[in-house]
């Protein structure tokens, strides 16, 4: 399921950035976070899918936050009400796979192609993971010459 149509014509929602996502889960920017937290609980919020991608990113190697510490924390945060993702469905399997080992950039990948007949990569790690998780579609590696 997309964003609804009425959302994305609700010109009173507001989209926050990467810095907003990070300064709302770290704190470790007291007046940022403040900011950032006013408007979290005032306004309706819209995260798209590149600033879940950066978060993850962000949060794992320039902060160290752990594979469940930062599933936990975008999990509570995109539990809550006002908050709303452009690709919540794909997200959600995206976020889903990254809490079962799988690399959350290679989860989202392959979650927004779910009506494809198979996903090609040359990474055996990611065709691993995908096939031992039982993903649809298929992840392969391309076949070989003949």
């Amino acid at each position: 399921m997309q964003l609804s149509a009425r959302l994305l014509a609700d010109s009173s929602m507001i989209a926050i950035d990467t810095n907003m996502v990070v300064r709302l889960i770290t704190r470790d920017d007291d007046l940022q976070y403040h900011k950032a937290k006013v408007l979290l609980e005032e306004q309706e919020v819209l995260i798209v899918d590149t600033v879940v991608l950066e978060s993850v990113w962000v949060l794992g190697y320039a902060y160290g936050y752990d594979r469940q510490r930062i599933f936990d924390a975008l999990s509570c945060l995109f539990g809550l009400p006002n908050v709303h993702l452009f690709h919540p469905d794909a997200v959600a399997d995206a976020l889903s796979w990254y809490g079962q080992g799988m690399d959350f950039a290679d989860a989202l990948h392959l979650s927004g192609c779910r009506s494809t007949r198979a996903f090609y990569t040359f990474d055996k790690k990611f065709i691993k993971k995908a096939k031992g998780l039982k993903l649809k579609p298929p992840v392969q590696l391309p076949v070989k010459n003949s």
